[in-house]
């Protein structure tokens, strides 16, 4: 038995236009899965799409922004009458609008992250819940971020809904489990993406990768998609609740 196949799986992967949703897709695709590629641009998303296609893969790209719950709904609805049922469910896509202290945030936007990064996890989750509860289980991954495990002085909105996304996946764990529907988070260190520019343009987190991160780089995108696809396949069929930490060992530090 191959542990990591995904033949047969029907999977949706938000934020998949770039960065680590795209590497997400194309990792599940890879591995057999059958896979919605979903962003706000739909474009983009017929790209990465045309692309697992190319190689083999089974693809089809659908707009939809994860604050708009009916775009989310019709998303799901889109994804059954093509593939069926969802097996697999990343929520990647995410936003960090606000660079600075805490004490400077409008409450507006505080919401608007919250709304966008914690409480779109939740509303898709119940969305595809019925179908993975129908088929005797399934596998939702959400990417958080060790932002979520530590202070910041400048991303502290951000790290504050990504860790609720860490206690959303275990309560979800707990709650669903009996339904075999297992719930994990991943929390990447630094990854080369545009959502994280300003950090890695930022004098002292280079000082930090380049003499104290023991693997002394960045990360890259198909390396949190490989440990995503990870968490969805049977290699990780007794995992649940849990938070993976990818960050090239910069919490331990």
């Amino acid at each position: 038995m191959n542990l990591f196949d995904l033949s047969g799986k029907v999977a949706i992967v938000t934020g998949a236009s770039r960065g680590i949703g795209r590497a997400t897709a194309e990792h599940l695709a890879l591995l057999g899965a059958k896979v919605c590629v979903s962003s706000r641009r739909l474009e983009a998303c017929e790209t990465v799409a045309e692309g697992i296609r190319e190689r083999g893969g089974q693809a089809f790209a659908c707009q939809a922004s994860i604050s708009q719950p009916d775009e989310l709904r019709s998303m799901v609805e889109q994804v059954r009458a093509r593939f069926g049922e969802i097996d697999i469910l990343v929520c990647n896509a995410a936003t960090n609008p606000h660079y600075g202290p805490l004490a400077e945030i409008a409450d507006e936007m505080l919401l608007k992250i919250v709304r966008n990064n914690v409480l779109s996890n939740l509303w898709l989750a119940k969305l595809v819940r019925p179908g993975m509860r129908a088929k005797g289980g399934g596998s939702i991954v959400i990417v958080s971020s060790i932002a979520g495990l530590q202070g910041s002085s400048t991303i502290g909105a951000y790290g504050l809904s990504k860790a609720a996304d860490m206690q959303l996946a275990r309560d979800l764990a707990v709650e669903w489990g009996p339904d075999g529907i297992r719930v994990n988070c991943i929390a990447p260190g630094l990854i080369d993406t545009r959502m994280a520019g300003m950090l890695i343009a930022d004098p002292e987190i280079q000082a930090f990768t380049q003499k104290k991160l023991p693997l002394r780089r960045l990360g890259q995108p198909p390396e949190i998609g490989g440990a995503i696809a990870f968490l969805a396949s049977p290699a990780a069929s007794f995992v649940t609740g849990q938070t993976l930490v990818a960050d090239g060992g910069a919490v331990i530090v």
